[in-house]
């Protein structure tokens, strides 16, 4: 029986997404499947991070698709990604918070290429006056990041409702917390 590569990851990834500290032992009997047989798949937690990195990055460059960046006004763009991307939000708030994926040389070139597309995003919307100039396209790229992932583990955790996500996050980051009259 052929091992199902795509239930494993998913299974792991909503695994770690709520407790990031599951053992392989937890990945395996999650998965349905023996620990040898993950340990063939995936010769440790490194290795089955970086194959969790993998559908990450192809999971956020679907979403950027998806989002039609370049369609109408930055702001509902922005709405469309924060919409597209919060299947993904929790394995997203998992690999934010593994320190290996980011440190070094080793950075996978698919989280630059994320990178540069939602800053071009910010920076659309702000040569066309939607948004703010004192605020740097990367700034605001890490600001989603952050917000992104803050709103998947308060979904995880009870804190708030998985139909608030995508409205919170933009309001938040595009409207900020100031009350305007």
């Amino acid at each position: 029986m052929a091992l199902d590569r795509d239930h494993v990851l998913r299974t792991a990834a909503a695994l770690l997404t709520r407790k990031s500290t599951a053992t392989m032992d937890e990945v395996a009997k999650a998965a349905g499947i023996s620990r040898a047989t993950l340990h063939r798949h995936f010769a440790g937690r490194d290795a089955l991070v970086r194959a969790l990195e993998s559908l990450g990055i192809a999971e956020c460059e679907a979403a950027l698709d998806a989002a039609r960046l370049d369609d109408g006004p930055a702001g509902k763009a922005v709405g469309r990604l924060v919409g597209a991307i919060e299947p993904a939000a929790g394995l997203l708030a998992f690999l934010y918070s593994e320190n290996q994926l980011f440190e070094g040389d080793e950075r996978n070139e698919g989280w630059t290429r994320i990178d540069e597309r939602i800053a071009a995003l910010f920076r659309r919307g702000q040569q066309s006056g939607e948004f703010r100039i004192d605020l740097t396209p990367a700034w605001l790229t890490e600001a989603l990041y952050g917000l992104l992932t803050s709103g998947a583990w308060a979904v995880l955790e009870g804190r708030v409702a998985r139909k608030d996500f995508t409205h919170m996050i933009v309001e938040l980051l595009l409207g900020g917390a100031l009350r305007r009259d």
